[in-house]
């Protein structure tokens, strides 16, 4: 089987990590910038060029698409799909969860533990209300295009939350502002996810003085036992966005496990680390069954 990595850095840990996974199951791996991909959409078919050659015999692929890149990356993720290609993460899934707004749109629907959340258009005047929304300060802000904790404010008080809302408004930028969960303690809990199972997780502590957990901010982790709630919550957020493959971040509260966010391009360093599971190993386990699957299913259609 050829197995190819959609990413834009072969040296990351994630990838490497894959590749390594993919050649000890016995399969071909490759790496394929997504972003140096040419598709070509005509009347004999889709098909992608890359590096000058067009790409042929792949049977899946394992999607690495930044945020920064997520249109481009998931055209050419659905590109895959249309020349049959299994994708151990389906581009739609990809673009719904990349979203922050939709995504916490559907786990509401869903009936989901999550904090409170508000989003407002750009208002003149209208800050204190939004404040007001999600039960005072201390309150979360984000940008609905931040990753990895970068562009997330905690304002401490009502008039700096108002502040930081009016300021980000006078910049055009979207933002979402959820209530502050002070039991968490700024911690939260990274629940690996792969084929509807959840494979591994660890807790992750925010550095000293710092509210966000996130290990590239100086976070901390450690493997934790999940409780069967968690773990249902944790679960029913990746099936709600329809991720196969998923980080879901849940924060431990007084009324349950709230979900923060679903990433649909989990790292795998720091659960890894923490856990010590192959959770790459993992991810080929399912790669291989999902194809297998599907070679069974075409074998079995009849002719007509």
């Amino acid at each position: 089987m050829k197995i190819a990595i959609l990413s834009r850095n072969p040296h990351l840990y994630s990838t490497r990590r894959l590749f390594q996974a993919i050649e000890a199951a016995g399969h071909i791996a490759m790496v394929v910038d997504h972003s140096l991909c040419d598709l070509v959409i005509e009347q004999e078919g889709p098909s992608i060029i890359y590096k000058g050659e067009k790409l042929t015999g792949i049977d899946a692929i394992i999607p690495r698409i930044g945020a920064s890149v997520t249109f481009y990356g998931t055209a050419v993720v659905r590109q895959f799909e249309l020349i049959g290609a299994f994708s151990a993460v389906e581009s739609q899934a990809i673009v719904r969860s990349r979203d922050k707004l939709r995504s916490l749109q559907i786990l509401s629907r869903e009936g989901l533990g999550m904090p409170k959340t508000a989003f407002t258009n750009f208002s003149k005047g209208g800050e204190k209300q939004l404040v007001e929304r999600v039960g005072g300060a201390p309150l979360i802000i984000k940008l609905l295009e931040g990753t990895q904790g970068l562009g997330v404010v905690l304002a401490e008080t009502k008039k700096a939350g108002q502040s930081v809302i009016e300021a980000f408004h006078g910049l055009k930028a979207r933002i979402i502002v959820q209530e502050f969960i002070k039991e968490a303690k700024g911690a939260d809990i990274r629940a690996f996810i792969v084929n509807n199972r959840v494979i591994g997780a660890m807790k992750r502590q925010g550095a000293e003085g710092e509210f966000r957990s996130n290990l590239h901010r100086g976070g901390k982790a450690e493997v934790i036992k999940l409780s069967r709630e968690e773990r249902t919550a944790a679960l029913n957020a990746a099936k709600a966005l329809g991720l196969s493959i998923a980080g879901v971040d849940l924060l431990q509260s007084d009324r349950g496990p709230l979900i923060l966010e679903v990433n649909s391009s989990p790292g795998l360093e720091g659960i890894e680390k923490a856990t010590g599971i192959n959770i790459a190993g993992k991810i080929i386990e399912f790669v291989e069954s999902s194809v297998e699957k599907k070679t069974t299913k075409r074998k079995n259609i009849p002719d007509t």
